[in-house]
């Protein structure tokens, strides 16, 4: 799993997980806790590229039975430490987008936040994969960067290929109910990363 601006995945995310700090802080993404509420109660969730588990131990502190993944050893490691801090179960793995065993409509929402390290190809596997992954009326929640964002600067890869535009959300996510499609601005405090007024695009989608 590589592109020209990612070459080594694994390597990158690991040296930037590396240290005692979470690189993204211990809080959930804002988009998601927003939309949580549209998750089938107590359901089974898959969160991919999960980082250092801020999501994913959320999640189950909500009631939700999660599965997570990330390629970075070093994020899974202390995403499994943050659900024993928080005294959550979270099946944590260590995978790549490529690597992990897809299950056919095994999930009743997959959660999707700012996974933009993927060059076009990859992006059509990803959301490929997440949407076969969901069970029918399966909720899929998904943020990422905008174009917009390479004139802010407050965090995302900085690459223009890799960011969301309403219209290829769209175009991508054709076969399900589009629950909301937003693209907007707003204030981001997640760690030392995501900092500052950000061009955001939202997606809530239902499996049909």
């Amino acid at each position: 799993m590589s592109d020209a601006a990612f070459p080594d995945a694994a390597a990158t995310w690991n040296q930037r997980y590396a240290g005692d700090g979470y690189f993204f802080g211990r809080e959930p993404n804002d988009y998601l806790r927003a939309k949580a509420p549209l998750l089938k109660h107590g359901g089974r969730v898959l969160c991919v590229a999960d980082g250092e588990g801020r999501n994913s131990v959320w999640l189950a502190q909500q009631g939700f039975d999660v599965q997570a993944f990330d390629v970075a050893d070093v994020a899974v490691v202390k995403a499994r430490r943050l659900a024993t801090e928080a005294g959550v179960a979270v099946d944590h793995h260590v995978a790549g987008f490529d690597d992990w065993d897809w299950q056919p409509a095994a999930f009743d929402a997959v959660v999707a936040i700012f996974i933009q390290f993927a060059d076009p190809a990859m992006r059509a596997r990803q959301f490929a994969q997440m949407q076969a992954a969901l069970k029918p009326g399966g909720v899929l929640v998904l943020q990422g960067y905008t174009p917009r964002q390479l004139e802010l600067k407050t965090g995302g890869p900085g690459v223009l290929s890799h960011l969301y535009t309403a219209e290829l959300l769209r175009e991508a996510f054709a076969a399900m109910d589009i629950v909301e499609l937003v693209d907007y601005e707003a204030l981001l405090e997640e760690g030392t990363r995501h900092r500052g007024l950000s061009a955001l695009a939202g997606l809530v989608a239902r499996k049909c």
